[in-house]
């Protein structure tokens, strides 16, 4: 079984730095101490994507990781991510919308969602009541709202930078009941090509990188657990593995939403080669040169400057029949260096 490798903790770290009179002017994000938290979140639990057709990505999804149907309610689909209690919800693109990943959602232990509001709104999440669907998270930055979805109260908060997230039980499956944990046996699905394990990581494209560090760090614990370049920090959810990531500004970006870029899975089996060969077989092209479509694979090689190893540590990724971008990685992957990714200081 792989183990993570050790480091010294922060605490010595700086100890020794001071000692040895060095001083960053900087403040590497790797020795950023945890902020006080007001909600600790305990995994990435969820996400959706808005499709063309949601029985087209169903198949597609379901033919490379074979995921089985959780829930339908109202035309959203919601599937299994490997053995784990984690899942992806699909739902039809309305009449204004475009093809894209909409929401992230994190467990919380000790489910109480009364509490929650109140620990949100503390926060300063004003409530509110539920937007529509369409709408940009930006148009209710720092806003809170509670949807009904036929009986279940489902809370969601919209932060400063338009990122809209969602807050669940650890047994919620989209299903019905107060905590959304009522769902039939799964639909069996047929093997796909790849194994999942769970939800590995999203990447927030953000009009303010460092502040949305800052604010997700102070306001919900996460951890620096490695860097990926100068300010581009890994925040640990806390397990070690999973994490998010907030990029940016862009130019002109300043009033631009928050766009989840993209999401990866952890995968079992994790061969570079392998996944491309699979993945061409199945009818993706190897991107290339070409601008980014629907229905391609290419591999990004993270090198030593963004925290990768030397001659690179590959990032697999491919979009769906929408164009959504998403990313294998080994289980390991904890957004670091090494090969694999998985050199990571402990959280």
């Amino acid at each position: 079984m792989y183990q993570k490798q050790k480091y010294p903790d922060r605490r010595r770290v700086l100890q020794a730095l001071s000692m040895t009179g060095l001083f960053l002017a900087q403040g590497p994000l790797l020795l950023a101490q945890p902020g006080s938290a007001r909600i600790r979140l305990q995994k990435l639990h969820c996400f959706e994507i808005r499709v063309r057709d949601v029985e087209r990505s169903l198949a597609f999804y379901q033919d490379l990781f074979g995921m089985p149907v959780l829930s339908r309610f109202g035309g959203r689909v919601s599937v299994q991510v490997g053995n784990s209690s984690q899942l992806m919800s699909l739902r039809e693109c309305g009449a204004a919308e475009e093809p894209a990943i909409t929401h992230i959602g994190f467990s919380v232990s000790d489910w109480d969602q009364s509490a929650l509001i109140a620990s949100l709104a503390e926060l300063g999440f004003a409530q509110a009541a539920a937007p529509p669907l369409a709408d940009p998270g930006l148009n209710h930055a720092m806003k809170q709202w509670v949807r009904d979805r036929d009986g279940t109260p489902e809370l969601y908060f919209s932060d400063a930078r338009g990122l809209i997230v969602q807050l669940v039980a650890s047994d919620y499956c989209a299903g019905s009941g107060a905590r959304g944990n009522q769902c039939a046996a799964p639909e069996a699905a047929r093997e796909g090509l790849f194994r999942l394990d769970e939800l590995n990581h999203f990447t927030a494209f953000v009009n303010d990188g460092a502040g949305a560090n800052q604010f997700w760090q102070d306001s919900f614990d996460l951890r620096v657990q490695a860097e990926q370049g100068p300010g581009s920090a890994v925040n640990g959810i806390g397990d070690g593995f999973q994490f998010v990531m907030f990029a940016g500004p862009f130019p002109g970006g300043g009033n631009t939403p928050a766009n989840l870029h993209h999401g990866s899975f952890n995968m079992h089996g994790f061969d570079e080669q392998g996944i491309l060969d699979k993945l061409t077989s199945y009818g993706l092209q190897d991107r290339g040169e070409q601008q980014l479509g629907p229905m391609m694979h290419y591999v990004s090689r993270r090198m030593p400057a963004r925290g990768g190893a030397e001659g690179g540590t590959p990032e697999v990724y491919f979009t769906d029949p929408d164009g959504i971008l998403l990313q294998l990685q080994d289980t390991s992957y904890c957004g670091g260096g090494g090969y694999l990714g998985n050199e990571c200081l402990p959280v």
